[in-house]
């Protein structure tokens, strides 16, 4: 296998291992006020959260910040619950206007952010003193964001499905789904607190 194959394997890897349940949290509280027939507006919000988990992890990876893990283990979930509390608190049968839409595009860019920097030691140590790092960076940044596109894919589908076929309100879908993910943030961000 390439290094370019290996390191988007491990993109991809990063996203959806269970172990790592903390991004596939986020990037479905992130969909979970949205529709299938709204998935570009998804795809959009994916993307920025891919940006900003780029930036960050670049930047880190290549020793220009760090930031201590204990923080960033705990501001991780914090990100999921305060994107599930938006979810909950948004106006039931209002169709996402414009100005919501773009408050969840900076909520992914900046949370991104957040993000890219839990990884950014791990990444570290796999990359060692290699004279250049940008394919690596790269191929694991496409990783990534193949990896959040197959959970929006399912989460969309699921979301059709029971919306569709079981008949459930869209509404109560969302709060379910917010309050269920908020839930399992609260229980990491307890386990990761710093003090």
């Amino acid at each position: 296998m390439s290094q370019f194959g290996m390191y988007f394997d491990l993109g991809v890897a990063h996203i959806l291992d269970i172990e790592g349940l903390d991004h596939i949290l986020f990037i479905i509280a992130l969909c979970a006020v949205y529709q299938i027939s709204e998935w570009k507006n998804v795809i959009i919000l994916v993307t920025a959260f891919t940006i900003g988990h780029s930036v960050t992890l670049i930047l880190s990876t290549l020793n220009y910040f760090t930031v201590s893990s204990d923080y960033i283990e705990f501001l991780i979930p914090i990100t999921i619950i305060l994107t599930a509390i938006s979810n909950i608190l948004k106006k039931p049968k209002v169709r996402l206007k414009t100005s919501f839409f773009q408050a969840n595009y900076l909520y992914a860019l900046f949370f991104g952010l957040i993000h890219g920097l839990a990884f950014s030691n791990d990444l570290r140590s796999l990359l060692g003193k290699e004279a250049s790092i940008i394919n690596q960076l790269l191929a694991f940044n496409l990783g990534i964001e193949v990896g959040q596109i197959v959970v929006v894919v399912v989460f969309l589908i699921t979301s059709a499905l029971v919306i569709g076929i079981g008949n459930v309100a869209k509404r109560d879908w969302n709060l379910v789904i917010s309050s269920a993910v908020m839930g399992v943030a609260i229980v990491l961000a307890i386990e990761a607190k710093f003090w």
